[in-house]
């Protein structure tokens, strides 16, 4: 399954006392986090890798393309679209390691799907403009709800507080008929009351052929806060169709200059079918209070619920009816055994639970005592909805449940110990337990597994005169995914265990900043591709002994004068799989064929990253800005085979921001950016896959190119 579905969700939360509040407001949310966002990020004296994003810059480049493009311009994160031009389906890496290995909270509350652990934003569309903050840590980072982190944790909070009255609308639109219209009002804090409200409609026709998005969402939120409690809830939800285009196109008609074309829908004869669609409605509820005990103490619980439901159709051409439990119609008294069949596969999920945090602070010392239990199930099914030569049966082909409970418990603990130091301290247990019924293509093999994971990770730092520097140890686990149960009896997957050192320095004055991170990811048993197929001839991960990351992230920034400043960040790494094994289908002999490779790079994992932003600012409320993004090239999969890698590419856009105040007015921008404006032809995702025929090995290697030159121009209003 390409994405995951989720569509209710529960959530508690507070903010803090009124009276704090008025006194701290920055970028129009107040600067004092909610309690239960907190409880999730790493703090500024914590020794961990992380980024901080405000509101505002959020929304110098939120114009509708997808989150991860928002995050481009942060250190070593590679983004993708599968439509091209960043609007639908679309990928993030940090520090190579896909979504899978992200940890996604929202409020603090687990967004990756419970099965896959993958993260699809195209379920939130312009889930940004609700956004108040976004913290990413690289590495393990601190303890977390939800799926494990074994490349990065990305926070988003929503929970901030708006003091004042508005009413704004954000209005874009640009290349490949792409329209973003967004509106968005709250009543400000009146009596301790305040709610917040957004409506989103985003369309686009995409960079590749028939890579439509049709996407809408809506966001609600309402909050009390008294003087030493709170009480808020959140209600969102996002919609989606999109046209798929998760085929990629081959290598050779990338060199054929057919950059466009979508294989989605041609197995029909003729004109391809016209609903070779992805269908999703996700809503989210949550309900979150907090309330402050003291002076040091406050607490906060959060109840969720999530539930999903949706499908993707596909055109099959020539499908026999037994192979979807549906006797074989009968035409003169003779069986016809197969036609032309459009089936959809659904989900159906519930997701529910609650995360808690019990903080004290005092002038050295401040400890939290967390955790959170969630649960769920989902329900995996096929349909039939139409046959060329008629219908037999009305049923679902398959009809597969999976449970999945998920506890953990953490206490983390910072102290200053000496003057400007401090030591930190993590301890997690998350037990996990996970039973599904069968597969869709193993239906009798049956999954009833359980993990216990203990999650320490201990640092120090020390903070003085502009100068910061971190050191920490971190261990984290984590449960393979549903496809990899579906191994077989006798290939079930292990767990994974991660070993994670991260070192920093950094020194920040008045004009200047900058730092530099060491880190070093030594794994244990990580599930990678190998080319070994399943027990129903799919291709599986398998765990790998050994395999590591080791890598410098530097940054830095820099106000040369009132009216020019720039920032730049680059990464350099090594990733190696050790004692890797690939398997080949063998045409000619059946079976497979193997080879061995000592050392290699692991897929996905470019030795340079690289980004860079320079802002002029020649007259009053004006701001123009180029981007640079620089990755190196990429393996399509673990065998370092230079005839399987994507390019490295360099795309720069550019960017003006016009920025209007008048008395009636609070707030007025136009926002245009231009980009790939040398239209570059690059590709930052792929796939492969070789086998042996004819007495050689042949290999097919797929891409997912982006678009050249395209733009996009914005309109804000803010009353």
């Amino acid at each position: 399954m390409k994405r995951i579905i989720m569509l209710g969700c529960f959530s508690l939360t507070t903010i803090a006392s009124i009276a704090q509040q008025k006194e701290e407001v920055k970028d129009s949310f107040h600067l004092l986090s909610p309690v239960e966002v907190r409880a999730v990020r790493a703090g500024e004296n914590a020794p961990f890798t992380k980024t901080n994003i405000s509101k505002k810059d959020i929304g110098k480049s939120n114009l509708g393309q997808d989150i991860p493009f928002l995050l481009n311009q942060t250190p070593s994160v590679v983004i993708n679209s599968d439509a091209g031009n960043g609007i639908g389906y679309t990928g993030i890496r940090i520090r190579g390691t896909d979504a899978t290995r992200i940890n996604v909270t929202l409020n603090g509350i687990p967004y990756n799907d419970a099965e896959s652990q993958g993260t699809f934003f195209v379920d939130l569309p312009d889930f940004s403009s609700s956004t108040g903050s976004i913290q990413i840590q690289r590495g393990v980072g601190t303890s977390s709800n939800g799926a494990g982190a074994f490349g990065g944790s990305i926070n988003f909070s929503t929970n901030e507080v708006n003091k004042d009255a508005y009413v704004e609308f954000n209005n874009s639109f640009g290349s490949f008929n792409t329209w973003k219209n967004t509106v968005k009002a709250g009543t400000g804090l009146i009596n301790g009351f305040t709610t917040d409200i957004r409506l989103s409609r985003i369309k686009s026709d995409g960079f590749i052929d028939r890579a439509t998005s049709d996407l809408s969402s809506f966001h609600f939120t309402s909050a009390y806060i008294a003087k030493k409690s709170s009480v808020r809830v959140n209600v969102f939800s996002g919609k989606e169709k999109t046209y798929q285009a998760w085929y990629g196109i081959s290598e050779t008609d990338l060199n054929a200059g057919n950059r466009t074309v979508n294989y989605a829908g041609t197995e029909r004869s003729g004109d391809p079918y016209d609903n070779e669609t992805d269908n999703y409605t996700q809503k989210h509820y949550q309900l979150f209070f907090n309330h402050l005990i003291g002076g040091r103490l406050s607490f906060n619980t959060a109840l969720f619920l999530t539930k999903g439901k949706g499908y993707y159709e596909q055109y099959k051409d020539d499908e026999e009816y037994l192979k979807y439990g549906m006797p074989n119609p009968l035409s003169a008294g003779i069986p016809i055994v197969s036609s032309d069949m459009v089936r959809q596969l659904w989900l159906d999920n519930d997701f529910y639970g609650n995360i808690f945090s019990l903080q004290y602070k005092s002038n050295k010392t401040q400890a939290t005592l967390g955790g959170g239990f969630t649960q769920y199930e989902g329900l995996h099914y096929g349909k039939i909805v139409w046959a060329q030569k008629g219908l037999t049966a009305i049923k679902n082909w398959y009809d597969l449940d999976a449970v999945k409970t998920d506890f953990n418990i953490y206490l983390k603990e910072q102290t200053q110990f000496a003057p400007n130091w401090n030591w930190f301290c993590d301890l997690q247990y998350r037990h996990i337990k996970y039973n599904a019924e069968g597969f869709r293509d193993n239906p009798t093999l049956a999954v009833n597994n359980q993990f216990n994971f203990f999650n320490p990770k201990i640092g120090i730092n020390f903070n003085k005169n502009g100068w910061k520097e971190y050191l920490s140890f971190s261990i984290a686990n984590k449960e393979p995914n549903r496809d990899d149960f579906e191994a077989g009896t006798a290939l079930q997957p292990k767990p994974e265990r991660l070993y994670d050192v991260e070192a920093g320095i950094s020194r920040s004055k008045n004009s200047y900043s900058w730092s530099a991170t060491f880190y070093y990811m030594n794994y244990k048993d990580q599930l990678v591709l190998t080319g070994k197929v399943n027990d129903v001839g799919a291709y599986t991960r398998s765990n790998i002994p050994k395999s590591y990351r080791v890598g410098i992230e530097l940054e830095g920034s820099i106000k040369l004068n009132p009216w020019i400043n720039a920032a730049a960040n680059i990464a350099l790494s090594r990733n190696k799989v050790e004692n890797f094994t690939e398997y080949i289908d063998d045409y000619d002999n059946g079976g497979q064929k193997t080879i061995s490779y000592t050392s290699a790079t692991i897929a996905f994992s470019p030795a340079v990253v690289s980004g860079a932003t320079i802002n002029f600012l020649p007259f009053k409320n004006t701001e123009f800005s180029l981007l640079s993004k620089y990755v190196s090239k990429q393996y399509l999969d673990n065998t370092e085979n230079k005839s399987r890698a994507l390019n490295s590419f360099f795309v720069q856009d550019i960017r003006t921001i016009y920025t209007l105040k008048k008395k009636w007015l609070k707030e007025a921008s136009i926002i245009a950016q231009v980009n790939n404006i040398f239209s570059r032809k690059y590709e930052p995702n792929g796939y492969t896959y070789s086998y042996f025929a004819g007495g050689e090995t042949i290999t097919e290697n797929y891409y997912f190119p982006m678009a050249g030159i395209n733009f996009m121009m914005g309109i804000n209003i803010r009353l």
